[in-house]
């Protein structure tokens, strides 16, 4: 493989890849190349799809409303999509795009909205979801493109929860302590992370969720922090004692 270079600009594009195809822009993607980047024919761009891997290709403008991609030289093989769920009760939009773009920077596979009893907001756009963690993923270097899931309700969530997943869960009742100390000595194939909205989790779900055979009660301090802020502070702890932040390979 060749030397990676962090600063192309890189392009999430659906259609497969492979070397030496050549494929259409996305009608979507056109504006954004020529009038925000201002590239022009012959200009170099990192394409990726989350299934193939990565891939430098050549801009060839078709007058001013088309264009094609030459596919030349693989960069990455795909990786594997992380083993870490983000579960989360849905935030007001702008407060959601920017969760939603930092767990993906942050290395989940997974991003599943969950409902409460004191979730503020019950339905998500999938599509500004999709395209925040697809705008996330172009700029931070990712790859495994995140699942999305629709919204299922938190007892629905816990049913379908396979008993070997991990289940990591941030309560602002727990008792204040090093979450590094927390998740010492578990392992597990899979971890799902879940955060409540303002202002928690009710005592019912609360013990819902401590009632499933598997899981880890974690403090984030002594403060009480906001859903997104708590997003990052989480998944860095969780990435860092039982994640790919640890991985030597």
């Amino acid at each position: 493989m060749l030397e990676y270079d962090h600063r192309a600009q890189r392009l999430f594009v659906p259609a497969s890849l492979a070397v030496g195809q050549v494929i259409a822009v996305p009608t979507e993607s056109l504006n954004y190349l020529l009038n925000v980047l201002r590239l022009r024919t012959g200009a170099g761009v990192h394409i990726f799809n989350g299934r193939d891997g990565e891939f430098r290709a050549v801009l060839r403008l078709e007058g001013k409303r088309a264009a094609h991609f030459e596919v030349l030289t693989q960069l990455r093989e795909q990786s594997q999509r992380p083993s870490l769920d983000y579960c989360f009760a849905p935030l007001k939009q702008a407060r959601l795009d920017y969760m939603v773009q930092k767990a993906t920077e942050m290395g989940v596979g997974c991003l599943r909205p969950i409902i409460t009893s004191y979730t503020q907001i019950r339905k998500v756009n999938m599509d500004r979801l999709r395209a925040n963690v697809i705008e996330a993923a172009e700029q931070c270097g990712v790859l495994a493109v995140p699942e999305l899931f629709s919204p299922v309700s938190l007892p629905d969530f816990l049913e379908a929860l396979p008993p070997q997943t991990l289940l990591v869960f941030c309560d602002e009742k727990a008792k204040t302590g090093s979450p590094f100390n927390s998740l010492s000595g578990h392992s597990a194939t899979r971890v799902s992370l879940i955060i409540g909205p303002e202002g928690g989790f009710d005592d019912q779900e609360r013990q819902l969720i401590l009632s499933y055979p598997n899981v880890v009660r974690l403090s984030l301090g002594p403060r009480i922090l906001r859903a997104d802020t708590a997003a990052v502070a989480a998944l860095a702890v969780v990435q860092a004692a039982l994640g790919d932040w640890g991985d030597a390979s």
